[in-house]
């Protein structure tokens, strides 16, 4: 099988790698699409240790959809042809692989797969290209429900206010979720003007903070509240998925009273808080790391609910052969949007004929 390989800063290869052997307990899936991850750019552009855990010279990547292509004796809840979400979390029975789990390979090897755990069914009106996108999504879903005041069984406060700032996959799909859990009005701040402009057409306010005045802006869409610094934008949550150092400071500087900031950014620089405003300003700050599986559920409903045209912010595609490329791109901000990776050559096919011709020239066969 083909596999991406990462061999260190701006360096990736294409390899040919045997394919796995099938356990009693194990599911073999086979990639149909992979998206692109912020983490794949980071510790593409800037070497290990800057993103997800990666090791040298082996398979990356996680956010893929998949087909199940073989089953252990002993695995009764998948069948041969479905489409699967492989959770990274769980996929390889290591969580410490949840950003290596091999989604830039043709195939991926599930140990003692489980249903609703390493492996989730995925609604059959979710388009190929769309389901690879549930990894981000609901990454973002996970930081938007953080952001929510609970008023129940995944019930929530309506009728409040949020900025997101980052209109990359993940914070795109956090304005989303925010919207679909009732928040009532969602603006989002980039500097890219080309991101922003996808965040729009999916019926967002947007703002660009280097092109114009985000309080100004701000306090004309949403409308004021106080701050302990005088008149302010009515923003109830702030949402950092972008992780420049000025939103932080922002959100203590012209924060509501009684306001919330979400981080869901990989910020790696520690940072010095004022906890005493924070005390009178009655601010919380919450962090939102990875998801849970109710997160992979209202993602599957927000992506089938019919109210935004999500695969519009897919904005490139390339084969697997061009995975250098893929991830430059994506990292070209100003350019290009959710970049995705076709990771066979017949995507349309419902059967394993792939597979089972590799199969059979790796002289195993079915048994």
């Amino acid at each position: 099988m083909k596999a991406g390989i990462y061999l260190g800063k701006e360096k990736v290869e294409i390899k040919e790698l045997p394919l796995p052997e099938v356990g009693d307990d194990d599911v073999l899936i086979e990639n149909i699409y992979s998206s692109i991850c912020g983490t794949d750019v980071a510790v593409f552009l800037h070497g290990p240790d800057t993103g997800h855990k990666v090791t040298v010279g082996g398979e990356f990547g996680h956010e893929t959809i998949s087909r199940v292509v073989r089953v252990g004796k002993h695995v009764k809840d998948f069948t041969v042809g479905e489409r699967v979400y492989p959770y990274p979390r769980y996929a390889k029975d290591d969580t410490k692989r949840a950003g290596t789990i091999g989604g830039f390979s043709e195939y991926i090897l599930i140990p003692n797969a489980r249903k609703n755990h390493s492996l989730y069914p995925v609604d059959e009106r979710i388009p190929d290209k769309l389901g690879s996108l549930i990894e981000p999504f609901t990454v973002g879903c996970r930081a938007a429900r953080r952001g929510m005041i609970p008023c129940g069984d995944r019930q929530y406060v309506k009728g409040q206010n949020a900025v997101v700032f980052g209109s990359g996959t993940i914070g795109i799909a956090a304005a989303v979720a925010f919207r679909y859990f009732g928040m009532e009005k969602v603006m989002v701040c980039d500097y890219s003007d080309f991101r922003l402009k996808l965040a729009e057409n999916l019926g967002f306010t947007v703002c660009n903070p280097s092109a114009g005045d985000f309080a100004k802006e701000a306090k004309a869409y949403f409308g004021t509240a106080y701050s302990l610094n005088g008149e302010t934008a009515d923003i109830d949550c702030w949402l950092d998925a972008a992780g420049a150092e000025s939103i932080l400071d922002d959100f203590l500087r012209l924060g509501k009273i009684e306001s919330r900031f979400v981080s869901v950014a990989v910020n790696n620089k520690p940072r010095s808080i004022d906890l005493l405003h924070m005390t009178y300003a009655q601010q919380s700050i919450v962090g939102s790391g990875g998801y849970m599986p109710e997160d992979v559920q209202d993602v599957q409903k927000i992506m089938t609910c019919g109210k935004w045209n999500l695969e519009s912010i897919i904005t490139h595609e390339f084969p697997l052969e061009q995975l250098e490329l893929a991830i430059r791109t994506a990292g070209d901000v100003e350019h290009s949007g959710n970049v995705v990776v076709r990771m066979q050559n017949r995507i349309n096919c419902k059967r394993n004929s792939t597979y089972s011709t590799e199969y059979k020239r790796a002289g195993r066969g079915d048994s």
